[in-house]
């Protein structure tokens, strides 16, 4: 049996002092981080208009509003979740989240237009650092059973709730206060969560020191960005067109050198052994897929509820509620089933769950109602993404060494950002494509239309292939043996909780430490 190393030297009674709300405080921070995050993508939606009039911006300018922010996380996100294995997952949470405060700060006092695209960049970055460390140091705090089963679910169903609300707390402040309060209201926010973090977390780390791998960084980053710009260009210059196919391939050759330079290194960025592993690559497949469909949901139905039903950016947002529940209600429902049904299984539900809530909202009409043509295909596409999530990343992260936890993180959020990216630009065009020249109501309806009904057969498409890729088994209720458990050395290494077996179960009471401390 491996001894416990000297920095983790605790008698097992000292460890079971230690308070059990820690685990909650754990979660709390992790989850309040990845919060910030995703409503960030959102929430300066319906601000722009007041962003645009108050700055300045032309056109262009205000798409690169959204654009810096979605290119700067997508493009550094790997990159984010190595720096966590490396040099910590603490010190990575504390960085990450330290950049986007400030980011958010100097957004929201922002005198320029250049100076606000500046600023949404820099908070992609601290998003792109902070996001894989959120869900790393819920992996490396909980051992594999159900005490992490629960807390990847809180993680996904506030992340979703993030996106959900965007629209309605963008709405809300902007209203009420100003569009500067959409940034500046992540400063408190922020600060408070980086006290808690910094006072709760324990630090962790993969089990050997290495340098980064610096080229590898600079050209999947470059790639990626290169990749993610070609695809936002679509929307003006077409699939095409040289402005976007040029970073389009430009993205491709990077990331082509990126693979072969990662084949030859000894210490890569992304060992290329993990796509051997079918948990790791059949679930960010996927990911990707699902991401291509779901990040559009949010953005259709709010073009349709001001644009073609005439609703105020705040009613919009009060529109999106009970979406919002239904996918937090999604995710926390998830973790039991999984453990009826299997992750694979679930998974694969969700998916046509949601894709029967696109297929229903593509018969949009230019005169519906709120019942019928949103909050019923809502309650579905929503409820369909909360379930699937969950299931697809506990079978990624689950299948990776704790060494690569935090990689194998920063991936499936990098799968999930650059399929949305990707699936906003094609399905916004398909919409246009039925749009034309046409103008008004009845036009927009059914572009909206077509588009939905496109991302249901994305999803159809997606299960398909989660039946054919996807690893089976039932998620367990109890841990496996400490000789078994892979994460067993990180956590003696690592200093993750030895009670987070424990999490959501009733009282306060002392737990003896089982084999993994030699008994």
């Amino acid at each position: 049996m491996a001894q416990t190393p000297p920095s983790a030297e605790a008698s097992p009674e000292a460890r079971d002092r230690r308070p059990a709300p820690r685990l909650w405080a754990v979660v709390l921070a992790a989850c309040a981080g990845q919060f910030l995050v995703v409503l960030d993508v959102s929430v300066v939606n319906v601000a722009l208009p007041s962003m645009r009039s108050d700055l300045g911006l032309s056109g262009p300018g205000l798409q690169w509003v959204l654009n810096a922010y979605t290119l700067t996380f997508a493009g550094f996100m790997l990159l984010g979740g190595r720096a966590g294995d490396l040099f910590g997952r603490k010190r990575m949470f504390l960085v990450g989240l330290g950049l986007f405060v400030v980011a958010s700060l100097a957004g929201g006092l922002a005198q320029e237009g250049w100076q606000l695209v500046t600023a949404r960049a820099a908070q992609g970055v601290g998003a792109a650092v902070l996001s894989p460390a959120t869900l790393t140091i819920l992996t490396t705090t909980f051992p594999t059973g159900a005490a992490r089963t629960r807390a990847i679910g809180t993680w996904t169903a506030v992340g979703a709730g993030g996106g959900a609300a965007g629209g309605f707390v963008g709405g809300v402040l902007t209203d009420a206060l100003s569009w500067r309060w959409v940034l500046l209201i992540n400063v408190p926010v922020g600060a408070v969560v980086l006290f808690a973090a910094w006072l709760w977390l324990a630090e962790s780390r993969a089990g050997e020191r290495r340098r980064l791998d610096v080229p590898g960084a600079l050209l999947v980053t470059a790639g990626l960005g290169s990749l993610a710009y070609g695809i936002v260009e679509t929307e003006s210059k077409g699939w095409t067109g040289a402005g976007a196919l040029l970073p389009l391939f430009g993205g491709i050759l990077l990331l082509a050198a990126f693979v072969a330079v990662e084949a030859r290194t000894r210490a890569p960025l992304m060992p290329l052994k993990l796509f051997r592993m079918r948990s790791v690559s059949a679930a960010n497949v996927a990911m990707f897929v699902n991401g291509a469909a779901m990040f559009c949901m949010w953005y259709f139905m709010s073009l349709y509820m001001q644009n073609v039903l005439d609703y105020t950016p705040i009613q919009a947002g009060l529109g999106f509620v009970p979406q919002s529940l239904a996918i937090v209600l999604g995710s926390k429902l998830a973790p039991p089933l999984m453990q009826r049904v299997g992750a694979r299984n679930l998974a694969i539900a969700g998916t046509l769950t949601a894709s029967a809530g696109y297929f229903w909202q593509s018969g949009m009409q230019a005169d519906g109602g709120y019942l019928d043509s949103v909050l019923g295909p809502g309650l579905l596409m929503a409820l369909g993404a909360g379930l699937s999530a969950t299931p697809l990343a506990s079978i990624a992260t689950s299948g990776a060494a704790p060494g690569d936890a935090g990689l194998v993180s920063g991936l499936i959020n990098t799968s999930r950002t650059m399929g949305g990216a990707l699936g906003l630009a094609a399905l916004s065009t398909v919409a246009a494509s039925r749009i034309g020249d046409r103008t008004g109501p009845v036009a927009e309806a059914s572009g909206h239309a077509l588009a939905f009904r496109t991302g249901g057969w994305i999803l159809i498409g997606s299960a398909l292939l989660m039946m054919l890729t996807l690893p089976g088994g039932r998620e367990r209720d109890q841990d496996p043996p400490a000789e078994e458990d892979p994460q067993a050395g990180e956590d003696r290494h690592t200093g993750a909780d030895p009670h987070a077996e424990n999490f959501e179960r009733s009282g306060n009471r002392a737990v003896k430490e089982r084999g993994a401390h030699g008994e």
